[in-house]
């Protein structure tokens, strides 16, 4: 699969995304900055969403349309009034992408719904994200799929019989690239709820790329992700926590992007293949194991004993298996101490 030229595949590295979402607080120069710093800390792409707060929800100011969680970051909020300030003005979008592409990073968008996808058409984004609140919108992912532009989709929420028809529309209308984000909709996510083993069980079910798209704290989580097989990886990104943003509770500083960057590629070259035996980077240190070799000078038809021959470092000598054959047995010649032994010296 290939996005703007980048490659992503269990051949390369993991492909990092910083989600921008809400964090830039309102602030184009901020987000602006966000750009860079993102640019900065080593990530291949850097993730906006686009909708607008009539085009997520309705203005109304009782029952569903109030948050009442207690354990949400978002608890006693107006839905409106959440994604009224949380969205990214469109009108950012064009100079953020910019930006984007100056620093050589990808950007795209999560469109929530059809006219977002009319409207980053016309911006020529290299890609599409499906949000897991809307991997159920299939109007919305047939529109996505009908592109013809890779998709990332988020699982979070879905059974497997709706992960099922999502596919088999973004198939239907023509796309042929699509990752899969495993994903835990909670913010912050817990570790205990990520349940990473779904991945390559999702790789094998759709026979697609698999990353994760995450929301728990720190790094640790997306680690065991690439070592699970994962190709991608999506965070929240944030300037400074302590400023404050929408998400910021349970995204990565740029501190913690370049950790998140170094670690990953870590975990993704430690992959390597099913082998046994001694590599080629181990075979100087073949010298370290024990081996059997004489520990006191003898004379030709001496008896080899415990005390005359022991199992010791390096590894030049038989390996330490033969020693109950060994003894007993008469050597054939003077030897002295530190001859590795080997079966010529024996009568």
């Amino acid at each position: 699969m290939i996005i703007k030229n980048q490659k992503i595949g269990i051949d390369e590295p993991p492909f990092i995304i910083a989600e921008m979402s809400g964090n830039h607080n309102q602030s184009l120069d901020r987000a602006l900055q966000m750009v860079t710093e993102a640019a900065n800390s080593g990530v291949d792409a850097i993730k906006l969403q686009t909708f607008t707060a009539d085009t997520i929800t309705l203005d109304v100011r009782y029952g569903d349309f109030l948050i009442d969680d207690e354990e949400s970051l978002w608890n006693g909020k107006n839905l409106y009034d959440l994604y009224k300030l949380a969205h990214t003005p469109w009108e950012w979008h064009a100079p953020i992408m910019e930006r984007a592409q100056e620093l050589g990073l990808i950007c795209f968008s999560t469109p929530f719904d059809e006219s977002a996808v009319d409207f980053l058409e016309t911006l020529d984004v290299p890609a599409y994200k499906i949000a897991s609140f809307e991997n159920i919108h299939l109007p919305l992912i047939k529109k996505v799929a009908s592109t013809g532009k890779p998709i990332l989709l988020s699982t979070g929420m879905a059974s497997l019989t709706e992960l099922g028809e999502a596919v088999d529309v973004i198939n239907k209308a023509g796309c042929k690239d699509l990752v899969m984000l495993k994903c835990t909709s909670t913010y912050p996510a817990k570790p205990t709820s990520s349940n990473i083993m779904t991945i390559p069980n999702m790789k094998d079910v759709f026979n697609c790329q698999v990353g994760l798209s995450d929301h728990t704290l720190g790094i640790g989580v997306a680690i065991a992700a690439v070592a699970h097989g994962a190709t991608v990886i999506e965070k929240h990104f944030t300037l400074n926590r302590k400023d404050g943003g929408v998400d910021s509770a349970f995204s990565l500083e740029p501190s913690e992007f370049r950790s998140l960057v170094e670690e990953t590629k870590r975990a993704w070259q430690s992959l390597g293949n099913i082998s046994y035996g001694t590599s080629d980077a181990e075979t100087n240190s073949k010298i370290f194991r024990r081996s059997l070799y004489i520990s006191e000078d003898v004379k030709k038809g001496d008896v080899l004993t415990e005390k005359n021959l022991r199992c010791v470092r390096p590894g030049m000598g038989m390996p330490p298996k033969y020693i109950d054959i060994l003894l007993g047995k008469r050597v054939n010649q003077d030897l002295r101490k530190g001859t590795p032994m080997n079966w010529g010296l024996i009568e």
